[in-house]
């Protein structure tokens, strides 16, 4: 089957992006590890020996960079609906997080300990329908937010990809409640063309 112009498009603007070559050239496993290197940067989220929980892993770009960052002391649970290949440390749960079962999974995994930082990159499959994409995208964030709450510590951090449209003014509302801090980001290695941005959350009030 002939490749529409559409994927043509993107093949070419993937295959043409600098950090894609980047990722290809530093053995990262996609070019989503230099948003959080680029926010690791700023915002000094990640410290050796920290427990972290990173939803929507696979392939597994962020859970490189926050294992290499942990190091061996540190603790990181990473859960996808896709496969991820194994990372050295890196305990994965593969499932649909919107199920209630891969969810008791995740908590099975951390235990009675608390954690110090969630980082999820999760998406839906994007339709290119804002009626349709926007209540998918922030149902993922709500679940989000939901385990955070319930497993981390006081103090703890949580930072989120996250579309403006509908539904989010009330999100980040909900969100200022429980963290000291709230900030937006958007790294340099967001496409342009991208509506994401990501959700910097510090200071978790406890429940």
């Amino acid at each position: 089957m002939a490749r529409s112009k559409t994927s043509h498009n993107w093949l070419k603007e993937h295959f043409n992006d600098p950090y894609v070559k980047m990722a290809q050239k530093d053995g990262y496993r996609s070019r989503a590890s230099y948003k959080l290197l680029e926010l690791q940067e700023k915002d000094r989220l990640i410290r050796p020996g920290m427990s972290v929980i990173d939803l929507g892993a696979a392939p597994g770009g962020w859970s490189q960079v926050t294992s290499r960052l942990i190091g061996g002391q540190g603790r990181l649970i990473a859960s996808d609906i896709l496969e991820m290949d194994s990372i050295p440390d890196v305990t994965f749960i593969q499932g649909d997080f919107t199920q209630d079962e891969v969810l008791a999974q995740i908590l099975e995994a951390v235990g009675n300990t608390e954690v110090d930082l969630v980082i999820s990159d999760m998406a839906p499959n994007m339709s290119g329908t804002p009626a349709v994409d926007m209540p998918k995208a922030m149902f993922l964030c709500e679940l989000a937010l939901d385990l955070a709450t319930r497993v981390l510590r006081p103090g703890g951090d949580f930072l989120i990809k996250i579309f403006q449209g509908e539904g989010f003014d009330t999100y980040l509302k909900t969100v200022r409640q429980k963290f000291d801090k709230v900030q937006m980001r958007k790294p340099l290695s967001s496409r342009d063309r991208s509506r994401e941005q990501y959700l910097l959350a510090r200071g978790f009030r406890g429940e």
